[in-house]
């Protein structure tokens, strides 16, 4: 065994390794040669300009006239620094159980003292606002402090109605902060801090934003800074208040992740020259493509509700009886293609193609030829064709390019 571009277990693979889990996702060759430019002083004039530019152009991404801080952790930091700016101990806080990470965030809002109401889920459907709404408008004595929902839900392939949301609260005329985790949906999927009022937004690198795992993100409302004042639960490394007073200058607090600055400002210049708009509809076109091809193969995707389906990944279930590491397993040893697993009370019974970040029809039909072929050779149950019909979605839905009169000599 050794490790290379990808794990062999049998020599160095030829090819590329098809990184297909719903992230980290790929990284493109021109922020990878960003990244490799060499370290600079993190207190120079150098640096300074850097962080100007990544601070003021993250809030494009987010879509907000307000700060976001950048933290070097997983998402898993910023969904901690989201709740110990905000909260003190004992707080209520309104949860809702659409898949593993909600429940993740939910575990550990409780290790952190608060008291968390999980309104519960089938993990096939997203977050009920109606269901919110009911219960913002029981709470006649404000217990509750934020309402916390999880917009692309990583697990299973399901996305929420953040706008919906918002308007359940503002129905319910209830004061909570609204916390949103966008992981695995910002750069992928539209979403909107401001226009759907969104108090705190969490998001990490390793996904839409086409960058390795290593820094995560909160945007911030005024709402939610005015909260760090009563806030009482304890914070140090991150602490928004210290963050925003050096970002002010354009320099951090404590060493920031300089390299993975340095790509974070070649990823929003992507994203930005693409278009936002022209990069979500690029995600649902390749999401529709293998909702396609799955219902071509005769299986059954996990989400349930066809306004909630994913643009980013999708979930897969697997025929009673047949394992879904199996498939992947087989997948991996045979054509190099990492699918991604299931998590939590999916173990085994999904597996998850994840479709976000630096992706073009080309390498969603290498990721859907490998999955028909690992379906063969692990003898699951299926029908042939679902790469063929992904192509007919595709070259259905293909952007009109401005056509070439070609002459010959």
């Amino acid at each position: 065994m050794k490790l290379s571009h990808g794990l062999s277990l049998n020599g160095h693979p030829s090819g590329r390794h098809f990184l297909q889990i719903p992230g980290p996702t790929n990284v493109p060759d021109r922020i990878l040669r960003a990244m490799d430019y060499p370290t600079i002083d993190h207190r120079g004039p150098e640096f300074q300009q850097l962080g100007k530019s990544v601070l003021a152009g993250i809030r494009r991404i987010f879509q907000t006239e307000g700060p976001v801080i950048i933290f070097p952790a997983s998402g898993t930091g910023a969904w901690e620094a989201a709740l110990v700016n905000t909260l003190s101990p004992g707080d209520a806080v309104l949860m809702c159980e659409t898949g593993h990470f909600a429940t993740l965030w939910k575990r550990m809002a409780e290790r952190l003292g608060l008291v968390v109401e999980f309104i519960p889920g089938d993990w096939r459907h997203g977050v009920d606002a109606a269901a919110i709404e009911a219960r913002l408008a029981a709470d006649r004595d404000r217990r509750f402090r934020a309402v916390c929902v999880v917009h692309n839900e990583t697990s299973t392939g399901v996305t929420s109605r953040i706008d919906e949301v918002r308007h359940a609260i503002d129905r319910a005329g209830h004061p909570a902060l609204l916390m949103v985790d966008t992981i695995s949906s910002l750069g992928s999927i539209d979403y909107r801090h401001d226009a759907w009022g969104v108090d705190v937004t969490v998001a990490g690198s390793q996904k839409g934003l086409m960058l390795p795992p290593g820094i995560s993100f909160n945007a911030i409302s005024a709402k939610a800074l005015g909260a760090t004042k009563q806030a009482r639960l304890p914070r140090s490394y991150w602490d928004w208040n210290e963050m925003l007073a050096a970002n002010a200058n354009g320099f951090f607090p404590s060493t920031p992740a300089t390299n993975l600055l340095y790509g974070l400002h070649e990823a929003i210049a992507m994203l930005l020259e693409e278009g936002l708009p022209n990069v979500f509809s690029r995600h649902q076109r390749h999401a529709e493509a293998t909702r396609t091809a799955v219902r071509g193969w005769g299986l059954e995707i996990l989400c349930r509700d066809p306004d909630g389906h994913s643009p980013a990944l999708t979930a897969v279930v697997m025929p009673d009886g047949h394992s879904a590491d199996a498939l992947r397993r087989i997948a991996l040893e045979n054509f190099n293609l990492s699918l991604g697993q299931g998590l939590g009370k999916l173990a085994d019974r999904v597996f998850r193609i994840g479709h976000l970040g630096d992706f073009n029809d080309l390498t969603l039909l290498g990721t859907l030829g490998g999955v028909e072929m690992a379906l063969c050779l692990a003898d699951v149950p299926h029908r042939r064709g679902g790469v063929q019909a992904a192509m007919d979605s595709l070259a259905a839905s293909a952007p009109k390019a401005p056509r070439v009169e070609c002459r010959s000599a």
